[in-house]
């Protein structure tokens, strides 16, 4: 079977846009507070999952879903939909609402979004606190964050679609336990992680979110549109706990570095998207940063991965 480095229908160019931050800093500020309201609700009525995997969106045919969530009527989803710009509700009930995406303020998009979820029956209460940001506002005050550019946020969403298709290429290649591809709309980024099978050491000091995340080792990998330092979109692979030596290890492809701050390895989206061949690229990334941890840590390789991949 033979592999496209681009989607059907899409060129090389339209499936890996360019996605300069300075450009939808502010789209990119405003979205994540939707994002954040949509997620709250979702961990609020889904039963809990290790490691938090009840939390995250996902990516869809049109944008970003939190798939079926259970409320007392029965189930519904949320759906981000990037093509025809609106937050779509749908339930089990066959109802069907929808909000605008569009220049708006948090507050006035908070203030629908709550009403827009009792008219369903959906109830739950929610913390209205954006979380890992520097200078949160509340969803009801926020009035600072107002920006929406279509175009922008259609590219975000089609770079998911591409490099989501790649990760879960990747997450085939093992058969020990492994995340879902998922988006956190805490951090605001696309991610997949492995496991080693084995606990790994208690982080002193940690929250009772990253204790379970890092409950046990993992080698993670995913890409961020950037934000902070960081000035541009990444890709990223880390791995917990750190063994020795992986800072150092070689890894491909050769515009990837270790980010001693992040504590990361990083190759910028945009060395990927003008390469050649961008799948090739990625998939290299990812296997390299993967094998530097696996072997370092002392990961049982032969059964965990499929053979002959």
């Amino acid at each position: 079977m033979t592999h496209k480095a681009t989607a059907p229908g899409l060129s090389l160019r339209e499936s890996w846009p360019a996605l300069p931050l300075s450009e939808w800093s502010a789209t990119r500020d405003t979205l994540h507070m939707w994002t954040q309201m949509v997620g709250k609700l979702r961990m609020a009525l889904s039963p809990y999952l290790n490691h938090w995997w009840q939390v995250p969106l996902y990516v869809s045919p049109r944008g970003l879903t939190t798939s079926a969530i259970p409320y007392p009527l029965g189930v519904f989803e949320a759906e981000f939909d990037f093509i025809d710009h609106e937050l779509k509700f749908s339930t089990s009930r066959g109802e069907t609402k929808t909000m605008r995406l569009a220049p708006r303020t948090v507050a006035n998009f908070y203030e629908e979004f709550l009403a827009t979820t009792r008219t369903l029956g959906v109830d739950a209460k929610l913390w209205s606190m954006p979380v890992e940001i520097p200078n949160p506002i509340r969803f009801e005050q926020d009035t600072t964050h107002a920006s929406y550019d279509p175009e922008y946020a259609q590219r975000f969403w089609r770079i998911l679609v591409s490099v989501e298709s790649i990760f879960k290429e990747f997450r085939g290649k093992f058969i020990g336990k492994a995340s879902p591809v998922h988006f956190f709309w805490g951090s605001f980024d696309l991610a997949a992680t492995r496991f080693s099978g084995r606990r790994a050491p208690a982080r002193p000091g940690a929250d009772r979110l990253t204790q379970e995340a890092y409950s046990h080792e993992v080698s993670s990998a995913g890409w961020w549109p950037g934000g902070g330092e960081i000035a541009a979109p990444m890709f990223y692979a880390y791995a917990v706990p750190e063994p020795d030596g992986f800072r150092e290890a070689t890894v491909r492809p050769k515009q990837a570095f270790y980010d001693k701050q992040l504590g990361e390895f990083l190759v910028p989206y945009d060395d990927v998207r003008n390469a050649a061949n961008p799948r090739a690229m990625l998939l290299d990334f990812l296997q390299s940063t993967y094998e530097a941890g696996a072997t370092l840590g002392n990961w049982d390789r032969a059964a965990l991965e499929v053979p002959n991949t």
